[in-house]
């Protein structure tokens, strides 16, 4: 078995090393839920959470050496196990793994950052109870890191943050912790101050603590603890009163120490500063190099001093069978058992793999367990806890584990798995919709045979990536978040099932939405000999603005009985029916509302189909009559270039349709932020590193649909052929 010891220096002597705390089995199990962490580890792309989280498993002893994070030294991080993420550099897939840092048991996701795989950010902070997120000490605060930012407050996910790339020249972890105010609103405050930036960057001073940290040995394995050097004395304490006055903000037990004069020191600073972070009303903010190893065993020791443990947070929410009452689960072993499955893996060894978050109750290996979603029940095989790649078999796992288990055969993303004779359904996750498709070819008829069981298998792991059958051009459409995610799709095709396929030009997701207020009386009657066919429904359609925009509603507004309220989910069914394809170009529709407000019915010719029949005649009428328009998605793209060659970027995105915004610094390159339709924005990394030559980088994520212009519509509708009608 493998140890490591964190030696440390005694404060104010220099050179005898005693040991920290007891030694530190690999994998040791918590005691109690107290001692357990859930967090993951998110960041925009190339922030370095992945060189952080393989510093941060080498430290608690978990690998036995630091790898290169694009693999070239053979091996690569631990955490990025595809090949694909080694040979790209980026993380692609959501990794789990485990470890200790004094006797406390920490999970941790590792998240991606591109914006292409954001549902990975997305599922696994759903069910964290924590978060870590990194910091550019050079960019700073970038679109992905406001994207990861609306995740955690979504989930209420409380926070740590760490600036990194400390030694990078035009490194300004000041800029940084405004930027997390000012562009994320957090009551963020700097925990420690860095000692030297850039090259000069040697260590961390503690602001709680007032000690001065460095890192030394082969890599950064062995922290000096020493006095805080005497020229940052005076600004070391400026900064800790500032610290104190940010917590007591937001503390009401520091702030009563601070107003009647006490001394504060370490231990209560550190007790307030875990409250406020555990209720999400501050943010502390750490610093370092992870690179060069430094500043990572103390952001260990925030995850354990300010991250909660399972017991710690809220409740669980959740509702019963039928939707109509609300429940909610203690994390105790003591209750129930209940636990959500947020990702599915397909493990060339094991097979499917079901990760799971326990959140009540214990889950044996053997146990049958309930699908409250589907209604089916399940037999657990094996029980897994996972280190990226690598397993180790488990018999039990108890509330607040984080595992992974094999033998499910019907539960997918976001599902939840119960007792029976408890059940409960837990809050759904919410998938982003595709914004880009592709048509996809098998190269041979054999491939063919294969194509379809692969796609579906990579649609079951993948919930934002989606593939169906186009009849009509005998095609297979595949859709996801961007050209990266769908390259990476078909790459895999090929590495993991053996498929070789030939790829289309990209599609956009257009949309349909109505601009006008539209009412339609509508009848359907049909008579072929015996009883026939009758319903007549008055409905008003409306267009949705705000941030209802996205979405249907349908209301009744009957009264009198004049349509039966047997009939009415019929109305319903064929409206939303014609808006899954619209009536200009074969679209969904965006962003509307219908209202039923009158109908007819006839004692034996009426029936729900009858309504729905009519349903469908309504909408379409309806959608011509609101002045039914296209619209297509707009890309907030954020571009970082040298100044040389800013002209030349605005120069393009404009020929692009682009709508520039906001222009600004960062470090000594500029950014031009810009909304651009996604049609315009295929290839543009080439285009960008051709002007650039390969000087300027940019990232992109949907933002909004707009209207497309009247040329752009009509050469869509020219391609559409409708279907026909009821």
């Amino acid at each position: 078995m493998a140890w490591r010891v964190l030696a440390t220096v005694s404060r104010g002597s220099a050179g005898a090393r005693t040991p920290q705390g007891a030694l530190r089995a690999l994998s040791a199990a918590p005691a109690s839920a107290d001692l357990t962490r859930n967090i993951g580890i998110s960041a925009h792309i190339d922030s370095g959470k992945t060189t952080l989280t393989e510093r941060i498993l080498y430290y608690t002893g978990r690998i036995n050496n630091i790898h290169d994070v694009r693999g070239k030294d053979g091996v690569g991080a631990k955490m990025d196990s595809m090949d694909l993420e080694r040979e790209k550099g980026i993380t692609i897939q959501s990794a789990a793994t485990h470890c200790s840092w004094n006797e406390n048991h920490i999970n941790i996701i590792d998240t991606p950052g591109h914006v292409d795989f954001t549902i990975e950010v997305e599922r696994a902070l759903r069910v964290l109870d924590g978060g870590v997120l990194v910091l550019c000490g050079v960019s700073g605060v970038q679109s992905q890191s406001l994207t990861v930012d609306r995740q955690m407050k979504r989930y209420d996910v409380p926070r740590v943050a760490f600036v990194n790339k400390l030694d990078r020249a035009g490194a300004n972890p000041d800029k940084v912790v405004d930027q997390l105010r000012e562009q994320m609103a957090l009551h963020a405050c700097a925990v420690q101050m860095p000692i030297g930036l850039s090259e000069n960057h040697e260590g961390v001073v503690d602001l709680v603590k007032r000690v001065a940290y460095t890192f030394k040995g082969v890599k950064g394995e062995e922290v000096e603890e020493t006095d805080v050097p005497a020229s940052l004395v005076d600004e070391v304490e400026e900064r800790r009163n500032t610290l104190i006055e940010a917590v007591a903000d937001v503390d009401d037990a520091l702030a009563e120490l601070y107003l009647e004069g006490d001394e504060i020191d370490a231990s209560v600073l550190t007790d307030a500063i875990g409250r406020a972070t555990k209720a999400r009303e501050f943010v502390p903010v750490f610093m370092g190099s992870a690179f060069k190893n430094k500043g990572v065993q103390p952001l260990l020791d925030a995850v354990v001093d300010y991250m909660p443990a399972p017991d710690d947070v809220e409740a669980i929410k959740g509702t019963s069978l039928d939707g109509e009452t609300a429940m909610e689960r203690i994390s105790s072993d003591e209750e129930p058992f209940s636990a959500l499955a947020f990702k599915i893996m397909t493990d060339p060894f094991v097979g499917t793999l079901t990760f799971c978050r326990i959140y009540s109750g214990i889950l044996n290996a053997g146990d049958g367990v309930y699908n409250s979603v589907k209604g089916q029940r399940e037999r657990v095989g094996r029980m897994l806890q996972m280190h990226a790649n690598d397993r180790t078999e488990v018999k039990s796992a108890v509330a607040g584990d984080i595992i992974a288990v094999a033998g499910l055969k019907q539960t997918t993303t976001g599902e939840t798995l119960c007792d029976k004779d408890n059940a409960v359904i837990l809050e759904k996750m919410d998938f982003p919709e595709p914004v880009i498709s592709v048509a996809v070819e098998a190269k041979s008829k054999k491939d063919q045979d294969k194509m379809g069981e692969a796609l579906a298998r990579l649609a079951a792991e993948d919930p934002s990536f989606r593939t169906k059958y186009d009849e009509e051009n005998a095609q297979t459409i595949i859709s996801g978040m961007g050209e990266l995610h769908l390259e990476i799709i078909v790459d895999r095709l090929q590495r993991e099932f053996g498929v070789e396929a030939n790829v289309g030009a990209p599609q956009v997701s257009y949309r349909e939405a109505i601009t006008a207020p539209a009412e339609v009386d509508f009848t359907h009657k049909k008579q072929s000999g015996g009883s026939g066919q009758y319903a007549r429904c008055k409905v008003q359609f409306e267009p949705l603005d705000g941030e209802e925009s996205a979405d249907f509603v349908f209301a009744s507004e009957i009264k009198g009985g004049a349509v039966p309220k047997e009939y009415i989910p019929g109305v319903q069914k064929g409206i939303e029916d014609v808006l899954k394809t619209g009536v200009l170009a074969g679209y969904p529709v965006l962003g509307m509302k219908a209202t039923l407000v009158d109908g007819a019915f006839h004692d034996v010719d009426s029936s729900v189909l009858a309504f729905e029949i009519a349903g469908r005649g309504c909408c379409r009428e309806g959608l011509r009559k609101g002045k039914v328009r296209l619209m297509e998605p707009m890309m907030q793209v954020d571009v970082t270039t040298p100044e040389d060659y800013m002209g030349d970027v605005i120069g393009d995105i404009n020929s692009r349709r682009g709508l520039v915004g906001d222009l600004g610094e960062r470090g000594n390159a500029k950014t031009i932020r810009a909304s651009v339709p996604l049609a315009n924005m295929f290839q543009y990394v080439s285009t960008l590193r051709s002007i650039s030559k390969g000087r300027a980088s940019y990232s992109m994520k949907l933002a909004s649909y707009d209207f497309v212009p009247p040329n752009v519509e009509k050469e869509l509708m020219a391609k559409f052929t409708p279907s026909e009608e009821d």
